[in-house]
């Protein structure tokens, strides 16, 4: 975020003292998957300067802190749906035109029934080794509606979105922090992509189609925590797939996804 408008002005006014400086920390150096002029306008704006982190031994930082026990070892798996999803020139159009994939197409998506039978089998199906689910659905009612429909199957399952009150938030999070051992699944919508910190989670359903590297790195973030960092040895990441749409199945190699727009001209 920090080329965007609003935080560019903020930026440029506290660098404007000659003796400060700018440092940059993240996890996605970088803001698109397939617009390189946007990711070079971010490696620009930091003077394309970057300070990998080094560990002997290792090429890929994030190879050694899982070994080491800092990362869980992560397991990543599709499922796909087929939505009966068909495409228009038009939604290609805003498909070529967008950072993501347009909120009406999504909207679509979470009315398919085939599409959320599969989040619902995938869900049922990690319960059977997980306790603590994370559940990333493609909009308020479509969490809403996943909750309803594993709460009838029997599953501890509750949701938290922007429309959530702070009390019943407080509480479903709480819950799933919590030391009970009966599964529970927590669905959100835009709410716990970033900040949100729940080392018992070792198992995320992504249900929402994204072709933004940076959110899906988010969203596998949550539950990637390891033992040594009071988390958990391994994890499963399921995405569920429209194989009419661009997406992710796999964030092994975000990190280094954008070397190439920080290699110095």
């Amino acid at each position: 975020q920090a080329i965007a408008p609003t935080y560019r002005r903020t930026v440029d006014a506290l660098t404007l003292r000659s003796d400060s400086s700018l440092l940059g920390l993240t996890a996605t150096p970088g803001r698109t998957w397939a617009d390189i002029t946007e990711d070079e306008r971010l490696s620009d704006f930091f003077a394309r300067q970057k300070v990998m982190l080094e560990i002997d031994g290792y090429d890929n930082p994030v190879t050694a802190l899982i070994e080491q026990g800092y990362l869980a070892r992560p397991s990543f798996r599709t499922v796909a749906a087929e939505s009966g999803t068909t495409l228009s020139s038009r939604d290609k159009q805003a498909l070529a035109a967008s950072f993501d994939i347009p909120g009406a197409l999504v909207a679509r998506l979470a009315t398919s029934v085939q599409w959320n039978l599969q989040v619902v089998r995938t869900v049922l199906d990690l319960s059977q080794r997980h306790h603590r689910i994370l559940l990333f659905a493609a909009s308020v009612e479509h969490s809403r509606l996943l909750v309803a429909i594993l709460s009838v199957l029997g599953l501890d399952a509750d949701q938290v979105t922007a429309e959530s009150s702070p009390r019943h938030r407080d509480r479903a999070i709480a819950r799933f922090k919590g030391p009970s051992s009966r599964p529970m699944v927590l669905s959100n919508y835009g709410v716990l992509t970033t900040g949100f910190d729940a080392p018992a989670a070792s198992a995320a359903v992504i249900a929402r189609p994204t072709r933004s590297l940076v959110l899906y790195s988010q969203m596998v973030g949550r539950v990637i925590r390891g033992p040594k960092a009071g988390g958990t040895p391994t994890c499963d990441i399921v995405t569920v797939i429209d194989p009419a749409l661009p997406g992710f199945g796999d964030v092994a190699e975000a990190f280094t996804n954008w070397e190439d727009v920080w290699k110095a001209r």
